[in-house]
């Protein structure tokens, strides 16, 4: 049963690759020409949804300009009781609060990640982020239906299965083993990849982590926080 989920994951990977080339292109080419103009660029996702948002902030190899955008109780699956994020995803009202208290401003690039893309508070960000004129990339799955593929400016479809889980058993009465983990996460780390590929071809050397357990990094990483102060808000 292992196989068959390596073996589901790596076909969601070349899917994802070869149907969602084109959007990631664009994303990319909106997110570099924010940053080559000084705009700042901010992630987003709640509850499970966060977590392949954290796996692209201050880390070996990442651009140090992506800023998480975190909402309390919703960083994962911190919050107890663990029932409660799914309440705080569906309340209406969270996004503006938490836009009002934010840094975003007009011109910057919001990335939103939602699976289901349903829920109230990704997508009453996306839609007021819109408003305020900040360019929103979405990471979700279509076969939703979603209500945030309408909202953004690019969409990039992860093109998880409803329901998410791929595995099944006669023996067990639901699927199992979730897949929007992986792909989500190989899907900003690809995103990333063509972000620092386009600055790189613009002539703007990107700010990239280097690990602290290689020589120089910690003085490498603190040359660069200091250069790139005004646009990082993590620290």
């Amino acid at each position: 049963m292992s196989d068959a989920y390596f073996d589901a994951v790596t076909e969601l990977l070349r899917t994802v690759r070869d149907a969602e080339r084109e959007r990631i292109d664009e994303a990319a080419e909106t997110t570099a020409a924010a940053l080559a103009s000084g705009r700042r660029l901010f992630a987003f996702g709640s509850s499970h949804s966060a977590l392949p948002v954290q796996d692209i902030v201050y880390r070996a190899g990442g651009l140090m300009l992506v800023n998480p955008l975190t909402a309390p109780g919703l960083s994962g699956a911190e919050t107890r009781p663990v029932t409660l994020g799914t309440a705080l995803e569906r309340l209406p009202g969270y996004a503006a609060a938490l836009l009002d208290n934010s840094p975003l401003r007009e011109g910057d690039v919001l990335i939103v990640v939602s699976v289901s893309g349903r829920n109230a508070l990704p997508v009453e960000l996306a839609e007021l982020a819109v408003a305020r004129e900040v360019k929103v990339l979405a990471v979700t799955s279509r076969a939703y239906g979603t209500r945030l593929a309408d909202v953004a400016h690019v969409v990039l479809d992860n093109h998880v299965p409803i329901g998410d889980a791929v595995l099944s058993d006669p023996a067990v009465p639901e699927p199992f083993c979730a897949t929007s983990g992986v792909i989500v996460t190989a899907l900003l780390q690809a995103l990333t990849a063509a972000i620092i590929e386009r600055l790189a071809a613009s002539g703007i050397t990107p700010p990239v982590f280097r690990s602290v357990n290689l020589p120089g990094g910690t003085d490498h990483n603190e040359h660069l926080l200091e250069a790139n102060a005004d646009r990082i808000f993590y620290l």
